[in-house]
């Protein structure tokens, strides 16, 4: 582990901002697909809300993938190769184990979230398991500040798990072809090492995305790539491999 300083994380999106600039094109097509995933996310819960944690598993299946794609990109450019769209599209085919068991323990996370969300609100509210659009209107409303207060509290733990088991994980197992359990156990170190610095950097993505998704989610397109690209340089920030240290061949800079 790196002992890192508050900048780096507005480092990170530099590095990310310079990847994304030298491959606009490739940026454009993940972009076009996070854009396309919210939008259909949306549409879903418009129109059927009881299906929209089933939609949200599926793109916590898909988005893995599409950002190891991004990874992949910055870790050519970082070695001095041409970053090409289709090799982006299939890294992942070398790493098909280990990313699957990642992406398992990701899903059972966020559908034990969803399933702890309602239980916190049948055992306010004294009801049934409610539907998203009744979770999202006793949110909103201000007279159930208790009901709020401990549903974002539960939101939270399971929020911080789940980014927690990620913010380097994925990016780890492109570049070390590492088990999943190894990459989510670095990537929990990693976070208990430095919890300011990722605790700045995981607000710093949720406000990213969140202006992305106004309007129309359509902020998605050049946000999206910049934070993969991004979260490829927060991977090589925070974790040092000794046996190229050692060689001189990796020496990322110290962060103050």
């Amino acid at each position: 582990m790196l002992a890192l300083g508050p900048g780096a994380p507005f480092r990170w999106l530099a590095g990310g901002w310079r990847d994304l600039r030298a491959q606009p094109g490739i940026g454009l097509f993940y972009g076009v697909c996070f854009w396309f995933m919210a939008i259909t996310l949306a549409a879903v819960f418009r129109a059927r809300p009881e299906y929209t944690l089933s939609i949200a598993s599926g793109c916590l299946l898909v988005g893995p993938f599409l950002a190891m794609g991004l990874y992949e990109v910055s870790r050519r450019r970082e070695l001095g190769l041409k970053p090409e769209l289709g090799a982006s599209l299939t890294c992942w085919d070398a790493h098909l184990r280990s990313m699957a068991m990642l992406v398992l323990v990701l899903v059972v996370l966020e559908l034990l979230w969803g399933r702890a969300s309602l239980v916190v609100f049948a055992v306010f509210f004294n009801t049934a398991m409610p539907s998203t659009t009744g979770v999202i209107q006793a949110i909103f409303n201000p007279d159930n500040w208790e009901f709020v207060v401990v549903y974002l509290a539960v939101g939270g733990l399971f929020a911080a798990l789940v980014f927690s088991t990620a913010v380097v994980s994925i990016p780890m197992i492109l570049d070390r072809d590492t088990d999943a359990i190894s990459a989510a156990i670095t990537s929990i170190r990693v976070v208990f090492a430095n919890p300011g610095v990722l605790l700045l950097w995981g607000v710093l993505l949720t406000l990213l995305v969140a202006v992305a998704l106004l309007p129309w989610g359509l902020g998605l397109i050049p946000i999206g790539p910049l934070l993969g690209h991004a979260s490829w340089h927060a991977y090589r920030g925070a974790v040092r491999w000794q046996e190229l240290a050692d060689l001189g061949l990796d020496k990322p800079v110290q962060d103050a």
